[in-house]
């Protein structure tokens, strides 16, 4: 039996490689560069590539990639091996330090917005040496950044790694105004991984799943989520094997998985991992998303991380637990135990809370895709209206603070609010509120709108740079009181905060009618597509916060918003095409035949003096809606054919076009399905895919 201790981690290019494979004062050097964020000095770039190389062959590697993230969401790598010829039939290996540093992929054939025209296809990759390098299938893995060669990020990682810059120096000029002696901040994020487990041979059959991810028909099973025995039940022998495979390279390559369960919904689980630094846990992330795509191969199954694969059950999302710590280890959204700190708890906390309803528009761009449009206010994931939860006794503290009252706490013990005192605030006394997007649990705050299938480096980038903004107002607010003043100052900069922007704070039922209405009255935003969404990414306001703080250009924020509003119109159009590729080749010939063996029944049954209502009235509920699919396929081809002068109107469309029109075929097409025989129907139906698959 394999020891975790012992392998964990083996397949990294870690501290512990370093120090085996680095001299001495190189190793330390490396420290320098991966802890405090000092630049690597050129001349050690070839000890430290050669020594990476000779670690990873020692894995059994041969060939090395530069592993960036483009505007496609997802990883991206190309292959070179550690050869060099020395003669016409000799070679040796060699990794040297400008190829660790820096690469060229061709650039032109990823997405840029119109950051650089197509035959301009020169790209450049760059070594992040804050994210280690890993061995995986016989290749070393480098994680880079991306951008074009006027230096513009092409990639998700770049801008984030910005916002921890600008997150860092804003927290740490407040803390150190405040009389904290505080050198850098660490951002934390443990990102709760869903997906769905389907059987491979039925995956096979589904073309629409095969394509888009989703499924495009299908009526309801018999056996929905109603009964609520899914969840967290007991894990089934070959779901357990597939999990401990996950568990075991996931841990070879360093990654914290830590748990795993059943979800709500028939044939959907979760994966979740101890939290790291944002940087790390986003590329840890995306290996996590990869290997559980992987091995579910290895177990004749398929992994599913769109959002809404299946209608009529739960949708898959990814819970991004967000916090923040000193390098004394002080977690700033824990509560602490004198006034001082809980000063310094309270001042983060409504930073954040300020941030949240100043930028609502940016939280929900940053989960805003094709896929999480189908989940957010479905009754399974929060409502596409941002607001915050902080629990009872929080949400009292902060009342009695805006109304300079006494705060008295469950157990009636009277806390004075004085001056220079704060009361004191119990760590983990919130509820947990699962409809509310934006919840404090704790000592972090969970960002729940995230669909599965997202890369989560841009909601971090957004979160970490609309708190940079909040605490460097604060700061520059606060830091021209004296010693003396600053308390004073400091508790009516909270209640001021408090009392300007307490709109946003919800502790009730996101999901209920009467909240919309009342959230509606408040002010706060909501916008319930991608379509919709997407161009707030380039409003003014939006765009002097990221030039700011040197997080976006106002040409990178243009580009990304044309690229997603692109992708969005264009997943659409490729469903659009796949319902009428299954349509016309699979369920209408289908149906068509089923209509023919009923005809004959009625018929021969006719012939012979019998009557036939049953066929008949089956016959009519097929064919009265079939009709009606066939205009609206027309409708649909025709529509699909259709042009667009810009990304804009093209995601407009797609909303308000594309999506009404396929919604109501598939309506049509289930009604179909549901007075057609199982032997007759094309295509494995929801009760075979849901209760078949995973045994």
């Amino acid at each position: 039996m394999k020891i975790v201790d012992e392998y964990f981690g083996c397949d990294v290019f870690s501290t512990s490689a370093m120090q085996k494979y680095l001299p001495h004062a190189v190793y330390k050097q490396m420290i320098g560069v991966i802890e405090k964020g000092q630049e690597l000095p050129r001349e050690i770039a070839d000890i430290v590539a050669n020594a990476m190389k000779d670690w990873a062959m020692d894995k059994g590697a041969t060939h090395y990639t530069h592993w960036f993230q483009p505007m496609t969401g997802i990883t991206a790598e190309k292959h070179d091996a550690f050869i060099t010829p020395t003669g016409p039939n000799s070679v040796i290996s060699d990794f040297r330090g400008k190829e660790l540093i820096k690469g060229e992929p061709d650039a032109s054939s990823f997405p840029s917005g119109g950051l650089r025209a197509t035959f301009e296809a020169r790209g450049y990759t760059a070594w992040d040496p804050t994210s280690f390098a890993f061995v995986k299938d016989k290749t070393l893995y480098i994680p880079t950044l991306f951008c074009s060669y006027d230096g513009s990020a092409l990639d998700k990682k770049t801008p984030l790694l910005r916002s921890i810059d600008a997150l860092n120096k804003a927290a740490v000029r407040l803390y150190n105004i405040m009389g904290h002696n505080i050198k850098n901040i660490t951002v934390t994020v443990g990102p709760e991984q869903e997906y769905f487990l389907i059987d491979k041979e039925m995956y096979k059959k589904r073309l629409d799943l095969m394509v888009t991810g989703r499924t495009l028909f299908g009526t309801d099973p018999v056996k929905g989520q109603e009964l609520d025995d899914h969840y967290f039940g007991n894990i089934e022998e070959r779901v357990k094997a597939y999990m401990e495979e996950v568990d075991e390279e996931l841990w070879k390559l360093g990654v914290y998985a830590k748990t795993e369960h059943k979800e709500v919904a028939p044939c959907q689980f979760e994966i979740a991992p101890v939290y790291s630094p944002v940087n790390l846990a986003n590329d840890q992330n995306q290996i996590t998303m990869e290997i559980l795509q992987k091995i579910a191969n290895h177990h004749g199954l398929v992994c599913l991380l769109h959002e809404k694969p299946f209608a009529g059950v739960n949708g898959s999302g990814k819970h991004n637990n967000w916090s923040f710590s000193t390098d004394k280890g002080e977690n700033m959204l824990e509560p602490g135990d004198s006034p001082k700190d809980n000063i310094r708890f309270l001042i983060t906390l409504v930073a954040i809370i300020k941030a949240v309803d100043e930028y609502q528009d940016l939280l929900r761009v940053s989960v805003a895709t094709a896929g999480n449009d189908h989940r957010l206010g479905g009754h399974e994931a929060p409502p596409a209206i941002i607001s915050i939860y902080l629990g009872e006794e929080l949400t009292a503290i902060l009342e009695a603070i805006e109304k300079g009252d006494e705060y008295i706490d469950t157990i009636n013990k009277k806390l004075e609010l004085g001056v220079s005192a704060l009361p004191p605030i119990s760590r983990d006394s919130t509820d947990r509120n699962r409809t509310s997007p934006f919840a404090f649990t704790g000592n972090k705050f969970e960002f729940r709108m995230l669909g599965s299938a997202i890369n989560i480096s841009c909601p971090n980038t957004i979160l970490n740079t609309i708190v940079a903004e909040e605490m460097t107002q604060f700061a520059d607010e606060l830091e021209c009181y004296s010693e003396e003043e600053l308390n004073d100052a400091i508790i009516r900069l909270i209640r001021k905060t408090i009392k300007e922007h307490k709109r946003i704070i919800f502790s009730g039922n996101g999901y209920s009618p009467e909240w919309r209405k009342e959230a509606l009255s408040r002010g706060l935003l909501e916008l319930k597509n991608t379509a919709e969404t997407l161009p707030h990414y380039t409003d003014p306001k939006n765009l002097a916060l990221f030039e700011k703080h040197n997080v976006y250009t106002p040409n990178e924020l243009h580009a990304r918003e044309n690229i997603l509003l692109t992708n969005y119109y264009q997943v659409i159009e490729i469903e659009a095409k796949t319902m009428s590729y299954m349509l016309r080749k699979q369920i209408l010939p289908a149906v068509f035949e089923y209509e023919s063996k009923l005809a004959t029944i009625i018929q021969t049954k006719k012939s012979s003096g019998i009557t036939s209502p049953m066929e008949e009235k089956l016959l009519f509920n097929i064919n009265t809606p079939l009709e009606i699919v066939n205009k609206h396929l027309e409708k649909l081809e025709e529509l699909i054919q259709k042009s667009h002068s810009g990304a804009r109107e093209a995601a407009n469309f797609a909303a308000n076009e594309l999506l009404p029109l396929m919604d109501a075929i598939r309506a049509l097409t289930d009604t179909i399905e549901n007075n057609v025989s199982k032997n007759d129907w094309p295509i494995p139906d929801y009760n075979d895919m849901l209760f078949g698959s995973i045994l």
